[in-house]
């Protein structure tokens, strides 16, 4: 049987996007006052910096901030993650300041 490859970005379900990234930094600091925000580690390995502690996640391993709580994810070599948000999530928490959405 052939192998097939999907290699998608972003894809829309009813009322939530999933996202597949590619980050390496620090993100900026920031927080949800209206979702959580989940974050699978497919590759790599990512911190998750809150303003008590630090989680620490490698792959298969995952982690909800809880709406409200303050966060910066850091990658201190490139991590792949899969994210899903409610559609219209900014990802900084404010419209102003977030990154534009690529649909696969």
């Amino acid at each position: 049987m052939p192998r097939q490859s999907c290699h998608p970005k972003s894809c829309l379900t009813k009322e939530c996007d999933v996202m597949v990234v590619k980050v390496k930094g620090e993100f900026t600091w920031h927080r949800h006052d209206d979702t959580d925000d989940f974050f699978l580690v497919l590759r790599g390995k990512l911190d998750i910096e809150l303003r008590d502690r630090t989680v620490t996640l490698g792959p298969g391993q995952l982690h909800v901030v809880p709406k409200g709580v303050e966060h910066r994810p850091v990658a201190r070599e490139e991590v792949h993650l899969m994210l899903i948000e409610p559609t219209g999530t900014p990802n900084t928490g404010d419209k102003a300041t977030a990154a534009p959405r690529k649909l696969a």
